[in-house]
């Protein structure tokens, strides 16, 4: 056998270099007349697409900004509501009350009045009733003096008695 020798194996001329060269750029032009519009066209087809991913991203997370804006406002505004409903609760609360309270003075007001009047009716009635009694009472005594016979001076002195007696127990 030969013996080995490593520079037939690391040797380097310029015909390899030229060769190569020349066959580089023979792949290069058939890659670039058959491949290369569509790897152009693929690799700006993915760039579109991520461009797109990028943009509807930025947007959705516009849009979410925004949501969340408006629950905050709306949120604020709902504490703002909730308050003025109270208010508006305890004022009509508090109207209702004077309402019922001016309501009940009324009616407080139309009993004592009837009361009164009432209570005037019965005093005429018993006024009317005892003015009969003493009439009844004044004519059963002229009966009895008209059977007795006096004499004027008793007759008086009975019916000034009677006047007096009937005087102090009408009151």
């Amino acid at each position: 056998m030969d013996s080995f020798n490593i520079d037939n194996y690391l040797r380097i001329s310029l015909t390899d270099v030229v060769l190569v060269c020349i066959s580089t750029f023979l792949i290069v032009l058939i890659a670039k007349k058959f491949f290369w519009d569509k790897l152009l066209a693929y690799i700006q087809k993915r760039q579109d697409l991520i461009q797109h991913n990028i943009d509807s991203s930025v947007q959705i997370k516009q849009e979410a900004q925004d949501i969340k804006d408006q629950y905050d406002e709306k949120m604020k505004n709902a504490g703002k509501e909730a308050h003025a409903i109270l208010e508006s609760a305890r004022a009509s609360a508090a109207q209702e009350k004077q309402q019922i309270l001016e309501e009940a003075q009324h009616e407080v007001s139309r009993i004592k009045k009837q009361a009164q009047e009432d209570l005037e009716r019965e005093k005429r009635n018993a006024q009317k009733d005892m003015k009969e009694a003493i009439s009844s009472v004044a004519i059963e005594a002229a009966k009895k003096l008209v059977k007795k016979e006096m004499d004027e001076a008793a007759q008086k002195k009975y019916i000034d008695d009677f006047i007096d007696e009937a005087g102090s127990s009408k009151w």
